[in-house]
């Protein structure tokens, strides 16, 4: 019987079958003797002991498509990244950082921005002027007034998607929205294993029919760079595409070389100053870590 795991904890894995429900099951040793763990969002093959109370064996992981180290998680089609027009203020060099990981790991962005009902006119152009260029999906919904959600569940549509964000963005609101059952799932995950209430925040699936499953994450307030040597940065900031091969050093960086394309790119207006800015921000911060 194949299903997916849906949600990990302490050596227990809920795997989601469809048509039949939630399995509670346990990983076989062989795993663990050779070091594979299993994943959220990893689609296995498991051996039920029990179907009353819902109990079986992982008895195979199947080949993953990809793996998230942050949140850690398999089979990832593309990320939502949901930060609010206002109340928080977007932080733009937070986005962009997570803009890179997710270059990194090759998985699609599509950027959500909620909150739009109390935005101005103003902060909603800002942030379009930045991210159109890049060329990511931009959203603007309202998670508590239901504006654009229709959109957002035609972009999930038979795909596992991790939603990710700051805290205090409205990601609850907006997966309530899309999943009214989420909390109905998890207060029924919490109930079969009885501990819930002392389980660490981790990556969890919920299913939004049978083919689509979205993916809470914990709100992240900073995000580490990944292992990359600052002249890999570059490559994932895909509005410098491009430009490369125009500049007249090859292998220009873009900080301080003269004749380059990408920063006559940003003078002209073509990139945005914001997003060029953060690239310099990281780059030095890439600089700085080879230092030490």
């Amino acid at each position: 019987m194949q299903g997916k795991i849906i949600k990990g904890i302490a050596g227990f894995y809920y795997v989601d079958v469809a048509g039949s429900g939630v399995y509670e099951c346990k990983a076989k040793g062989i795993f663990r003797k050779e070091k594979i763990k299993p994943l959220v969002g990893d689609n296995v093959e498991i051996e039920v002991l029990d179907e009353a109370e819902k109990i079986g064996n992982i008895m195979e992981i199947l080949p993953r498509k990809n793996e998230l180290i942050r949140p850690a998680s398999a089979n990832v089609d593309q990320a939502l990244v949901v930060f609010a027009v206002t109340k928080p203020a977007p932080h733009f060099y937070l986005l962009d950082r997570f803009l890179v990981m997710m270059e990194i790991q090759e998985i699609p962005v599509i950027l959500c921005f909620n909150k739009e009902d109390i935005g101005e006119e103003e902060e909603i152009g800002k942030l379009r002027e930045i991210y159109d260029g890049c060329g990511y999906p931009c959203l603007f919904i309202s998670a508590r007034k239901e504006t654009n959600i229709h959109e957002v569940r035609k972009l999930l549509q038979g795909k596992t998607t991790v939603i990710a964000g700051p805290s205090g963005v409205g990601k609850s609101s907006l997966i309530n929205r899309l999943q009214p059952e989420a909390n109905m799932e998890t207060g029924a995950v919490s109930r079969k294993i009885q501990r819930g209430r002392h389980t660490t925040r981790h990556a969890e699936l919920f299913p939004i029919d049978g083919e689509s499953y979205i993916m809470d994450t914990p709100g992240f307030s900073s995000l580490y760079l990944p292992e990359i040597e600052k002249e890999e940065l570059k490559c994932y900031f895909p509005e410098f595409a491009p430009y490369e091969g125009k500049c007249r050093f090859q292998g220009c960086d873009h900080i301080h070389e003269p004749d380059c394309a990408v920063k006559a790119a940003v003078e002209e207006g073509k990139i945005h100053p914001v997003r060029y800015g953060d690239y310099q921000d990281m780059y030095q911060e890439l600089k700085d870590r080879r230092r030490y």
